[in-house]
């Protein structure tokens, strides 16, 4: 990854964007694709479509990744000038004590530096000491008078972790918000590169979306407004590279190995297949990842939005989610971007995802004489039909 494009992912996310407060990364990205895009648009939500247009009359792609961020929200202001917090999505209460956080006041013009206190362990009785602190026992320190922080911070500002980005080990990143401002740092890559090569048969949007984590939001009205013939969400997936994880409940997913292609019922079968073939035709690495339910990303929605959307899922290993310290591998990214790149190429005004019927058919050999097996599957749909 070339430098311009790590200070532009560093920007990403560096800016603040806890669910419901995208506005400053919607900016960023509105200025990064501006150049690349033929149309952009702000809808109501907040959610960014980029849109180029495509050279003939293939199928509109739509690639969603979503700018928000998990946080917490201010609930109270006590008279001592101590905030108490809720979650504004997935917050493990376990990591906050004595984390260094950022609350972006409504009356100040700079974020004010916080610490989650909590009482030191020479205070806690030895039996509290195994429990985790609840979130609604936690408080926020802002090293403030009380009466100041009265007058800056309002009940429902948001928090957010305290921590930007650092490169570190073998092209390994850390960074709070890789959930998902990789994937959108992903999207307008995509787009550039799309800009400056062959155009694609069909228009390509990209989606910043809100609110993901809270119930993909941000998916549901954009795939709704934009209209694709095809959806494909980029996500981070649990790493389960390091200790502690079970393999055989949850897969092998390795950082540095290449993205991450999901299959299952939120998946459209000749989208999956296709994805493998971009893959495999560029010769580069990927992985797959077993969904057998609804999967927790902007595919969801976009799968069930007006008709129904023939969706995909990529994404990349990420280990330690949903914590402050979250760590990809920056190939991964970029082999993502090859990836999409390639798969939008692909798309051809002959593309068709109705499973069973598209161009991607999975052969299956049963010993020697296949024709006996098209009789047996016939014979026992008849059985079971009649």
């Amino acid at each position: 990854m070339k430098n311009k494009q790590v200070k532009f992912l560093k920007r990403l996310l560096e800016t603040p964007s806890a669910t419901g407060s995208e506005i400053g990364v919607a900016a960023l990205v509105r200025e990064r694709v501006s150049d690349a895009a033929d149309e952009v648009e702000t809808d109501a939500m907040g959610s960014v479509h980029a849109r180029l247009k495509g050279a003939g009359a293939g199928p509109s792609l739509m690639l969603s990744a979503h700018m928000d961020e998990i946080g917490l929200m201010v609930t109270y202001v006590s008279d001592d000038g101590f905030l108490s917090v809720a979650a504004v999505g997935g917050v493990d209460a376990a990591i906050l004590p004595g984390l260094r956080v950022d609350v972006h006041a409504s009356n100040s013009f700079v974020p004010l530096r916080g610490v989650v206190g909590r009482k030191p362990i020479h205070l806690i009785e030895p039996d509290e000491r195994k429990n985790v602190t609840p979130l609604d026992k936690l408080v926020i320190d802002l090293g403030l008078p009380a009466k100041k922080v009265r007058k800056l911070v309002r009940v429902g500002d948001v928090v957010t972790f305290g921590v930007g980005f650092e490169r570190f080990g073998a092209n390994m990143a850390v960074s709070r918000a890789f959930d998902d401002k990789a994937g959108v740092w992903i999207g307008t890559r995509v787009l550039q590169r799309l800009a400056k090569g062959p155009r694609p048969a069909g228009d390509f949007i990209f989606a910043a979306t809100v609110q993901e984590e809270i119930g993909v939001r941000g998916a549901q009205t954009s795939a709704y407004s934009v209209r694709p013939d095809v959806g494909l969400a980029f996500d981070v997936t649990h790493a389960t590279d390091y200790p502690g994880i079970d393999r055989a409940k949850h897969g092998k997913i390795v950082c540095g190995e290449g993205p991450v292609i999901a299959r299952g019922p939120n998946i459209n079968p000749e989208v999956f297949e296709r994805l493998v073939a971009a893959a495999e035709a560029e010769g580069l690495p990927y992985q797959i990842e077993a969904e057998p339910g609804v999967t927790g990303t902007d595919a969801r929605a976009i799968q069930m939005a007006r008709g129904g959307v023939p969706t995909g899922l990529v994404s990349v290993p990420l280990r330690y989610m949903h914590t402050p310290t979250e760590v990809v591998c920056l190939d991964d990214l970029d082999a993502a971007v090859d990836l999409i790149v390639r798969f939008v190429r692909d798309l051809d005004e002959d593309a068709c995802f109705v499973p069973g019927m598209g161009g991607f058919q999975v052969p299956c050999e049963v010993g020697d004489d296949d024709d006996l097996r098209s009789e047996a599957d016939s014979e026992g749909f008849e059985a079971v039909a009649g």
